[in-house]
C-alpha cells in the first residue's frame, strides 16, 4: 500500500526521499508527494501519478530542508489527484503529515473541527490528522511529539503517520498502530520508512515501531515513547540482505527475475528445518512444543496468492498429519463466528506479514485461546511477533506486486509445517519425515529444469495474447494452482481469466467454453489424471484450445491436449511447487506482449494494510 519514507540529518534530505521513494514505488500508488522543513519554513510539492510528474514538478527547484518526509499514495479515501495527494498540511501551513492506513473515526473527527471553524482541502481522512496536530498544539501541547500523542488518542483505526512541523526544523514524529513503520540510526540523523527495502541503502539495523508507540527523530538519533510519553523501545532487528537483490540485474522486469530465483529460494527456504536429533523444526516457537500434538483442527487464513498456497497445504496436512484443515479468506474469518478452541491451530500466512486482514484473523484466533503460526517473509513482521510459532519463507526482497518466488516458498514452509505436526502427531515416523523433507530438497534443481522451457511458454504467449479470456481448470492439488494461475493471469495482463475444479464443469463453466477460446489444464500424474483427462475431452469438444502440464514421459496427453509443458515427475502433492512456473510465466509474457506495466500493476498494491 502506501509507502513512507523520512529523513532527518546532515546530508540533503530531497535526494534521500526521491531514492526512498523509487525504492518504495513497488507497493503500487497513484500520486506521491515531499514535504521538506527548513529555517521556520515547510515547502510541500505533490503530484497525482507515477513518480516521475513528481520530478517534473520539483524540476529547476532547489527546495532544501534539514528534515523531511515522503509519501507514495494508493487511494483510499478521495479520488487519485493533487489535492489528495499526501503531505497534508493544516490551514496555517504549519504541520505536514504523510499516512498510511485508514482512520475509522475520521468522519466524526472532521464534523468536529468543521463545526471549530476547520476548512479542508482534500477530501482524505488523512488530512483530519494535521488539523488535529495542529490543534493540539494552539490548546498547549509543548511540542510536535507531545501534539502527536493527544492527536493519536484520538483516532480509530490502523495507521502510521509521520509529521513535521516547521518549528521544529530537524524533527520527525512518527507513530503507528496495526500498519508497519521502520526506524534506522545513521550517523548524524536517522530514517524511518514504512517497508525495511526503504532503509537498506542506509542502514541494515533495524527497529520497528509496535503498536501505539511514537517515535522522534532528530539527529541526535531516536527516541521512542508510549501514548503517555513514557520511554519505550521497538522491536530491534538485522536485516540480512542488501540493496542489490532488490534490483533487475539484467531483466526487463522484477517479476521476472523472481520467478527464476525460485531454485535459490526454496533452497533458502529448506536450509536447516531437521535438528541434530534428526527432528523437523520450525523457525521461532514460543508455546509448548506438546501443544501440537493435540492439535485437533486446523484453520488456514490468508489473502490472494497466500490463500491459494493455503489451499495447497490443505491436502499436505490432512494427508501427512491426518488433521482436517479450513482454508479461509483471512477478511471473512472473523466475521462468521468461527469455533476455536485451545486444540485449534490457525495457520495466517502473510508474506510481508503486515496484511490487515490476516493480522486481524490471526489476533481474533488467539484472543479465543487458538495456537497461531505465522508464515511470513519479513523477520520482525507484525504476525511473526505475535504468533506462537513462525515459518519464515527466506524469499529476499519481492519487488514485483505479483506473488511469485514468495507463493512457492509459502508451499514449501506449510509442507515443512504439515511434516512437523505429522512428527508431533506420531501420524509418520521420524525417517519418514525425512524422506519426505528429501523429496523437497530435490526441488530447487527441478525447478530449474522447468524454467529453461521459458522460450516455448513465450510463444504461446504471442499466440494467446489476443484471447478475450482464458480458463484454468485443475483437480486436486491442481486446483489451487490452476486459480493461482487465472489470477496470475488478470492482475498482470488485464486479461480475463478464470480458475475452476475441472469437475465442476458440466455445473455452468463449461458454458463459456467457445470455439478457439484456451484453456490450461493441470494434468500431472497423480490418482485424478484420468479424471482431468476426461475435463479435457470436454472442453475439446466444444472448440477449446488446450494447453496441458503434464508429467515427463506422458506421450498419451499430446492425444488430448494442443499444447503440453511438461515439468519433472514428483510426489503427487509437491507438483504445485513446479506447475505453477509455467503459468506464471505465461501470464507474465502475455502481459509483456500487451505492454503492460508487469511491476506496478493498475489498482493494485504490494502489501494490502488496511481492510
Amino acid at each position: 500500500m502506501c509507502g513512507i519514507i523520512g529523513y532527518t540529518g546532515p546530508a540533503p534530505v530531497l535526494p534521500i526521499l526521491l531514492e526512498g521513494l523509487r525504492t518504495l514505488e513497488y507497493r503500487g500508488y497513484d500520486s506521491a508527494g515531499v514535504a521538506l522543513v527548513g529555517a521556520g519554513a515547510l515547502s510541500v510539492v505533490k503530484r497525482a501519478g507515477k513518480l516521475g510528474r513528481l520530478l517534473q514538478a520539483l524540476d529547476g527547484d532547489t527546495v532544501e530542508g534539514t528534515a523531511g518526509v515522503g509519501h507514495t499514495r494508493w487511494a483510499t479515501h478521495g479520488e487519485p489527484n493533487d489535492r489528495n495527494a499526501h503531505p497534508h498540511v493544516d490551514p496555517a501551513g504549519d504541520v505536514a503529515v504523510i499516512h498510511n492506513g485508514i482512520i475509522e473515526n475520521f468522519a466524526e473527527l472532521r464534523a468536529k473541527l468543521a463545526a471549530d471553524g476547520a476548512v479542508f482541502a482534500s477530501d482524505t481522512d488523512t488530512e483530519v490528522v494535521a488539523h488535529l496536530v495542529a490543534q493540539c498544539r494552539r490548546d498547549g501541547a509543548t511540542d510536535l511529539a507531545e501534539a502527536v500523542r493527544a492527536a493519536v488518542r484520538r483516532l480509530d483505526g490502523a495507521f502510521a503517520i509521520a509529521v513535521v512541523d516547521r518549528r521544529e526544523p530537524g524533527t520527525i514524529v512518527a507513530c503507528r498502530r496495526e500498519a508497519p513503520l521502520v526506524l534506522g540510526r545513521v550517523s548524524g540523523g536517522a530514517l524511518l520508512s514504512s517497508d525495511v527495502a526503504g532503509l537498506i541503502a542506509h542502514t541494515r539495523d533495524i527497529e520497528a515501531l509496535l503498536d501505539d508507540q511514537v517515535a522522534v527523530l532528530t539527529r541526535d538519533g531516536i527516541a521512542v515513547t508510549d501514548l503517555g510519553g513514557r520511554p519505550a523501545q521497538g522491536h530491534r532487528f538485522t536485516v540480512d540482505w542488501d540493496i542489490a537483490a532488490a534490483e533487475k540485474q539484467g531483466y526487463a522486469h522484477f517479476m521476472l527475475k523472481e520467478i527464476h530465483e525460485q531454485p535459490l529460494a526454496v533452497r533458502e527456504t529448506l536450509l536447516g528445518r531437521v535438528d541434530a536429533e534428526g527432528r523437523v523444526t520450525l523457525d521461532e516457537l514460543r508455546a509448548d512444543a506438546d501443544d501440537f500434538r493435540f492439535v485437533d483442527k486446523v484453520y488456514i487464513v490468508a489473502c490472494g496468492t497466500s490463500f491459494h498456497a493455503g489451499m495447497v497445504a490443505k491436502y499436505a496436512i490432512e494427508h501427512w498429519a491426518g488433521i482436517g484443515v479450513e482454508v479461509e479468506i483471512a477478511s471473512e474469518f472473523r466475521y462468521r463466528d468461527p469455533i476455536l478452541t485451545p486444540h485449534t491451530l490457525v495457520v495466517a500466512i502473510s508474506q510481508s506479514g503486515e496484511t490487515a486482514d490476516t493480522l486481524a484473523a490471526a489476533t481474533h484466533a488467539r484472543a479465543q485461546g487458538a495456537k497461531v503460526v505465522a508464515i511470513s517473509n519479513v523477520v520482525g513482521s507484525s504476525l511473526a511477533r505475535d504468533a506462537d510459532a513462525v515459518l519464515y519463507t527466506r524469499a529476499g526482497p519481492e519487488i514485483g506486486v505479483a506473488a511469485t518466488k514468495t507463493f512457492v516458498t509459502q508451499i514449501i514452509a506449510l509442507d515443512v509445517l504439515a511434516l512437523y505436526l505429522a512428527q508431533a502427531r506420531r501420524a509418520l515416523f521420524p525417517d519418514e519425515c525425512r524422506d519426505h523433507l528429501a523429496r523437497m530438497e530435490a526441488l530447487p534443481d527441478l525447478l530449474a529444469q522447468v524454467l529453461d522451457s521459458e522460450q516455448e511458454i513465450a510463444g504461446l504467449a504471442r499466440r494467446f495474447c489476443r484471447a478475450g479470456y482464458v480458463m484454468f481448470i485443475g483437480r486436486h492439488v491442481g486446483l489451487p494452482i490452476a486459480l493461482e494461475g487465472a489470477l496470475k493471469l488478470k492482475e498482470i495482463s488485464y486479461v480475463h481469466a478464470e480458475g475452476f475444479a475441472a469437475g465442476e464443469m458440466k455445473h455452468g463453466p463449461i458454458a463459456l467454453i467457445t470455439d478457439g477460446g484456451p484453456v490450461v489444464a493441470l494434468a500431472t500424474r497423480g490418482h485424478v489424471r484420468g479424471k482431468i483427462l476426461s475435463n479435457i475431452q470436454e472442453v475439446k469438444a466444444r472448440g477449446a484450445v488446450v494447453l496441458a502440464i503434464a508429467t515427463e514421459g506422458d506421450t498419451e496427453i499430446k492425444e488430448h491436449a494442443d499444447h503440453v509443458v511438461y515439468v519433472p515427475e514428483v510426489h503427487e502433492l509437491l507438483y504445485p511447487v513446479l506447475t505453477v512456473v509455467p503459468l506464471q510465466l505465461l501470464g507474465y509474457h502475455i502481459a509483456a506482449e500487451l505492454g503492460r506495466d508487469v511491476d506496478m500493476p493498475r489498482n493494485l498494491a504490494k502489501t494490502v494494510t488496511v481492510e
